[in-house]
C-alpha cells in the first residue's frame, strides 16, 4: 500500500529527521518527498506492506510531534496540526478495507501515545460530514480550540481538548490522488484566486480541490490542486482549462509540477491527448509489461 503523510513544516532539519524515521523501517521505500517554506509543509510518499507502513508512519509522526510547534506555524496551505493528514491508499493486492483498518489502528495508537486528537476522514470516516477533509479543517488550527468542543465535531480518537503544540491530526483511507500544481506568470495572488474561483464553478470541481498560493522564491503564483479522479479530471484537461481561464486575464502558464508519485495511466492520458495516439494502454508501456511478467496478478488498475 501507499502512505502520503503531510507534516506542517518546511524546516530542512525537521524534514530530515522525519524522513529518517521512515527510511529506518525495513520493508518501506520512500519514493518521493517535497517541502517548501510558502506552504510550510512536507509531503512524503512511501510504499510497503501493511505492518511496515504503519510502523513508518507512526515513527515519523512521533518525530513530527516532538519537533514541530504549531503555535509558531504559519503557512499558506490549510492545516490542522503538526501531523496534518495521513492517508492510506490501496495499491497492488490490497483492498480499501485494509487501509480503513490501518487508519483506525494508526489513529488509536497515535492519539493514545501522544495525546493528539485524531479525526477519521474519507473512506474511514465515522460520519458523512467527516468524509470531507475541508469540513474537518474549517477554521484551521487557529479555530481548533473552539471547533473541537462543538457537538458533532469531537475527534474520533483522543479527548476533545485543544493541544496547542500539535493541534489535531486527520487520518483515513482513500484512492490514488494526483497532486498537480500549475504556476502562473504573475505575482498577483488576487488574480490567482479569481482563477481558482472560476475553476470551482466548473464541472471539473467535482473531481478536484484547488487553492491559490504565492511562491516568493520565484515571485509568481501557483494553483495547487488535488485531483481526486484523474480519469475524469485528466492532467491535460485541467491544464487546458486553466490555460483558458488565465488567458482571459492576460496571464500565461509558466510550468507545472507533480506532487508525490503519479500513476502511469495519468501520464498515458496526456500522451493520448497531445500526441493523438489512437490506442494506448498499459500494454504499450514497457515497464508495465515487465511488471506483469514478474507478477502475473498485476492488473490494468495497478
Amino acid at each position: 500500500m501507499e502512505c502520503v503523510p503531510n507534516f506542517s513544516t518546511g524546516d530542512p532539519n525537521v524534514v530530515k529527521a522525519i524522513l529518517s524515521e521512515i527510511q529506518k523501517v525495513r520493508g518501506v521505500v520512500l519514493v518521493d518527498h517535497i517541502f517548501d517554506t510558502y506552504y510550510n509543509r512536507l509531503v512524503a510518499t512511501f510504499l510497503g506492506e501493511k505492518e511496515a507502513v504503519l510502523k513508518a508512519c507512526l515513527e515519523a509522526s512521533f518525530a513530527a510531534v516532538r519537533l514541530i510547534d504549531m503555535s509558531k506555524h504559519k503557512g499558506q496551505h490549510p492545516r490542522l496540526g503538526a501531523v496534518d493528514v495521513v492517508p492510506f491508499i490501496p495499491l497492488r493486492h490490497t483492498e480499501m478495507r485494509d487501509c480503513v483498518e490501518l487508519a483506525r489502528r494508526y489513529a488509536g495508537t497515535f492519539a493514545r501515545t501522544t495525546g493528539v486528537p485524531v479525526y477519521l476522514y474519507a473512506e474511514a470516516a465515522t460520519s458523512l460530514e467527516k468524509r470531507d477533509i475541508n469540513w474537518i479543517r474549517q477554521g484551521e488550527y487557529e479555530a481548533l480550540a473552539e471547533m473541537i468542543r462543538k457537538p458533532g465535531r469531537e475527534p474520533d480518537y483522543g479527548d476533545p481538548v485543544f493541544n496547542p503544540k500539535s493541534g489535531a491530526t486527520i487520518a483515513g483511507a482513500r484512492n490514488i490522488m494526483v497532486g498537480f500544481n500549475v504556476n502562473l506568470d504573475t505575482p498577483d495572488l488576487r488574480a490567482a484566486k479569481r482563477i481558482v474561483k472560476e475553476l470551482r464553478k466548473s464541472e471539473l470541481s467535482r473531481y478536484l480541490n484547488a487553492m491559490a498560493a504565492y511562491v516568493p522564491e520565484r515571485n509568481l503564483t501557483q494553483i495547487g490542486m488535488s485531483l481526486y479522479d484523474y480519469r475524469r479530471a485528466s492532467l491535460s484537461r485541467v491544464f487546458e482549462y486553466l490555460e483558458d481561464l488565465a488567458d482571459a486575464q492576460g496571464i500565461q502558464l509558466v510550468d507545472s509540477e507533480i506532487v508525490g508519485a503519479i500513476p502511469v495511466a495519468a501520464l498515458a492520458d496526456v500522451a493520448k491527448h497531445y500526441l493523438r495516439i489512437k490506442a494506448l494502454d498499459q500494454s504499450k508501456v514497457l515497464e508495465q509489461s515487465i511488471q506483469r511478467v514478474i507478477d502475473p496478478q498485476t492488473s490494468e488498475k495497478d
